[in-house]
């Protein structure tokens, strides 16, 4: 199972052009007991993603859609609920789109569990449905 302290490495590995973030973030956040919030990072991830969206990068956000899905299939809760609130929310955001790109230019790197997730975040956002797994439990239970 992979846990939260596993997670940045995992898409660091297939993404090393977010290491500068992630070392700065981790600078930032260096007195946390718990470590880093994870949350707040991944939304920085999502940024840069977008920004790979915008250039073209494609065989590298396939590499990190990959990982992305190892995230939620072998996940620990935690690793799952960041991975769906703060990256895929975020990727989500019309906010993040600022230069002409749009969320659905994330849709065919998506594999069954992060496409089955990112219709599950826009119901919720859409229709107000209950953000829950196909067994009726929210993506995992903790928080930030």
């Amino acid at each position: 199972m992979i846990a939260k302290n596993d997670m940045m490495p995992l898409l660091l590995d297939v993404c090393p052009s977010f290491m500068p973030t992630w070392e700065s973030f981790q600078d930032e956040w260096r007195q946390e007991a718990d470590g880093p919030p994870l949350y707040l990072v991944l939304a920085e991830f999502a940024q840069h993603l977008i920004g790979m969206v915008e250039r073209g990068e494609k065989a590298v956000l396939v590499a990190v859609f990959t990982a992305v899905e190892r995230l939620l299939v072998e996940g620990d809760p935690y690793v799952r609920e960041a991975t769906v609130v703060g990256l895929l929310e975020s990727l989500q955001n019309l906010n993040l789109h600022p230069n002409g790109t749009a969320p659905e230019q994330i849709l065919p790197y998506l594999a069954p569990a992060s496409a089955r997730w990112w219709e599950k975040l826009q119901r919720f956002w859409q229709h107000g449905e209950l953000l829950t797994d196909d067994d009726g439990a929210a993506p995992a239970a903790g928080g930030g």
